[in-house]
């Protein structure tokens, strides 16, 4: 299961994890990796669907040679785990090699078990589903079950293509592979099982409790802020602008909020200023500061 979000990088000295945050980060590496195994060997494989990525190359030479899927996801992900060892980081290799370990072992060893549901549209969603969460996890946790993201990057610099076009391009050709040697039905509720998977590592990264990054431009901006801060407890910063076209200097609040406060925010703003200018954007994760969010009134 390809995702083109890769978290890490290489640096020149990573800090040491501390034991407890190695054991949380191996259990989620484990139960992510399982969870994915899973949703492959009860729901996905044995009913002939696919997932994207390396995963999905597996998938269909495993149906070709009758060897296992698990040998195939380890050693077709192995060479791209060395090549891009340099890019991702000692850390996020490791843990990337031991989840691709616990994947390849979780499919081998829930192979003989029949599949749960016969139903496509039940395999599909729930597959898609299971193995979104796993992969979700997995990524959570600092690591990759799939080589296409490390090949991707590694391209990216000698190809015209974003690591996601690239992602894209291989996928397609994937499922258009897969609708010549399943069926074309498999390989179009393939696609849809992957677009779940996708919506819920998505689900799993960023989590129901969005965060929303705010940008507001006004006049009275001063009394927009401390209004922000009274009403909604939230922290805001005053950043100094200049104008382009007249080139006079101007203030910028910017706050970050959740999901459920941005309705509450443009009432409090349009109060004071109807004609203040608000830009949202989305935040993955927030981290750091040290103003305690107070109650809405």
């Amino acid at each position: 299961m390809a995702h083109t979000t890769i978290s890490g990088g290489h640096n020149k000295k990573e800090k040491k994890l501390s034991l407890t945050q190695i054991v949380i980060r191996i259990l989620f590496l484990t139960i992510g990796a399982m969870l994915t195994a899973a949703g492959l060997e009860l729901f996905l494989v044995p009913n002939k669907l696919l997932d994207g990525g390396i995963v999905g190359v597996s998938i269909i030479l495993s149906h070709l040679t009758g060897w296992s899927l698990g040998v195939f996801i380890f050693l077709l992900n192995l060479p791209f785990f060395f090549l891009g060892y340099k890019q991702i980081g000692k850390t996020f290799a490791i843990s990337t090699l031991y989840a691709i370990t616990v994947l390849s072992v979780g499919t081998t060893l829930l192979h003989p078990v029949p599949a749960v549901v016969k139903e496509p549209l039940l395999i599909t969603i729930f597959g898609g589903a299971i193995v979104g969460i796993g992969v979700g996890l997995v990524i959570r946790a600092g690591g990759t079950m799939d080589g296409t993201e490390i090949m991707s990057i590694l391209l990216n610099n000698k190809v015209p293509f974003s690591v996601g076009e690239i992602v894209m391009i291989f996928n397609f050709f994937i499922f258009a592979v897969a609708g010549f040697i399943f069926t074309w039905e498999s390989a179009m509720y393939s696609f849809v099982a992957y677009f779940i998977a996708f919506k819920m590592i998505d689900l799993i990264l960023v989590g129901l409790d969005e965060s929303k990054a705010v940008w507001i431009i006004s006049d009275d901006y001063k009394e927009i802020g401390e209004a922000i801060n009274d009403r909604l407890g939230r922290g805001v910063t005053y950043l100094n602008a200049e104008g382009a076209y007249t080139g006079e200097p101007r203030k910028v609040v910017f706050c970050v909020i959740t999901r459920v406060e941005e309705a509450k925010l443009k009432e409090v703003v349009m109060k004071i200023d109807p004609n203040a200018f608000l830009s949202f954007g989305n935040v993955s994760e927030v981290r750091g500061g040290h103003h305690r969010k107070k109650d809405i009134h």
